[in-house]
């Protein structure tokens, strides 16, 4: 397979709204990236010249290791076969991962046999987004995008009560150690403040004491670039470097190509406009999406919901499907923003309910909908269900269109259905907005915003 030397970073996302991050961070950063929802051939690859990056909107945080192998060694294997300067396995900034479902410790395991790279560092910490490392300790902001408190992430309201990896544990390396039998090393915050050739002599000591998986703190934004210098420097060393981490690995990167003279950083992006009506289709969980939904009930939204449980049994042909889509087709007709979730549905037992059915009911939704009522403008909100949606809607390629939240940028579509290619779509992260979030979308931002 040919070398893509124009390629500076591929990353391959373990879920699309963490995958859209990741997009944002890239694009704003100046590369030039598209978001592809199965792995792009080195054809497609070939046939856009342009390109820098690129990135895989993956689903392995919801599945199981034997799973997640299944989906990721071919990925891993034609990512290997192709040169990159820099390959990422991004994971959420809250780290969700167990040993039963989207095991972060099985990712590095499979990527250390595949790539046979000396280490691999793992930076979590995304400043911007209300993510700090702090001696190997992961905090996080109650809301992405909002002025909630900072946790440590055994105590956040939010992340201790997910229903699918309930996060136990703050320290990331005691996190991972019930997932792999790597040893993992902390350079740490203190360690940040030393010069590069400092924090590389860092490195390569926690490489000499054993490790071979390195993770890295941060409190700072400005700390990153540091961070990515060491990781383009590591990667020059080993012809290639396979990272793993949150969106703060491309932030760091992305700077230090900037330090560089590599990339440019953009900031000319169009100003979102609003638009009526809106569709937002949800299957997150979150309280921050519950208070999302309630703000939009109360601001002219119409939120509709359905039996979850018959529609897995029944399909489409549920009665409460059939109901709701009547519903639905109305509110759009008289230009009506509309809610459709299963946050807080009495039949919803969210933990009972695969996030590859929820997510495939909510996409077939959509192109029912958009047949009959077509928008401009689609949310689908729920970091576990949203690729699946989108697989569903026939979306297999994004690229962002302008910023909205941080983590959350909107973007423009290329489907294999006409009537979903082209469209306006964001993907919210259970964890994204404040309150007004789906306000925004639907009333557009001023200028000055």
């Amino acid at each position: 397979m040919q070398t893509q030397e124009q390629i500076l970073l591929a990353f391959y996302g373990d879920d699309f709204t963490g995958s859209t991050d990741a997009l944002e961070s890239l694009s704003l950063a100046g590369a030039k990236t598209r978001l592809f929802i199965d792995p792009p051939t080195a054809a497609t690859l070939a046939s856009m010249p342009e390109l820098q990056a690129f990135g895989i909107a993956g689903k392995t945080r919801s599945l199981p290791p034997a799973a997640m192998e299944a989906s990721l060694r071919p990925a891993f294997m034609q990512l290997q076969q192709m040169g990159i300067r820099h390959i990422h396995y991004k994971v959420c900034s809250t780290f969700d991962s167990s040993p039963q479902v989207g095991s972060i410790g099985k990712v590095m395991d499979l990527a250390k046999e595949i790539f046979n790279h000396p280490s691999i560092p793992l930076l979590v910490a995304a400043p911007s987004l209300g993510r700090y490392g702090l001696f190997g300790n992961l905090f996080a902001r109650m809301g992405i995008g909002s002025n909630g408190d900072i946790y440590r992430l055994d105590r956040h309201p939010s992340m201790k009560l997910h229903p699918v990896t309930p996060s136990s544990e703050s320290d990331l390396r005691l996190h991972l150690a019930k997932q792999t039998n790597q040893m993992v090393g902390l350079i740490n915050i203190l360690d940040i403040e030393l010069s590069i050739a400092l924090l590389q002599k860092r490195y390569q000591e926690e490489l000499s004491d054993g490790a071979s998986i390195v993770l890295f703190d941060a409190l700072y934004q400005s700390q990153l670039g540091k961070i990515g210098l060491l990781l383009d420097q590591l990667s020059k060393e080993h012809n290639g470097l396979f990272t793993v981490g949150s969106s703060g690995v491309e932030s760091a990167l992305g700077a230090a190509f900037a330090e560089q003279g590599i990339l440019a950083p953009k900031s000319d992006w169009p100003v979102i406009q609003p638009v009526e009506p809106l569709l937002v289709l949800s299957g997150s969980c979150s309280p921050v999406t519950g208070a999302q939904i309630l703000w939009a009930a109360q601001q002219g939204f119409e939120v509709l919901s359905f039996d979850v449980q018959e529609a897995v049994e029944w399909g489409m042909q549920a009665s409460s499907i059939q109901a709701l889509l009547e519903k639905a087709k109305q509110s759009l007709a008289n230009k009506t923003s509309l809610i459709i979730h299963t946050n807080g549905s009495d039949s919803h037992q969210e933990k009972n309910i695969p996030s590859d059915i929820l997510g495939t009911i909510l996409g077939e939704i959509a192109l029912l909908l958009q047949a009959a009522q077509p928008v401009k403008r689609i949310v689908l909100a729920g970091g576990d269900s949203s690729s699946h949606a989108a697989r569903a809607m026939g979306i297999q390629a994004v690229e962002m269109l302008s910023p909205l939240v941080a983590g959350a940028p909107l973007c423009t579509t290329f489907a294999s259905h006409a009537m979903m290619d082209g469209i306006e779509i964001n993907f919210k992260g259970g964890q994204v907005g404040a309150a007004n979030y789906f306000g925004l979308l639907r009333d557009g931002l001023s200028e000055d915003l």
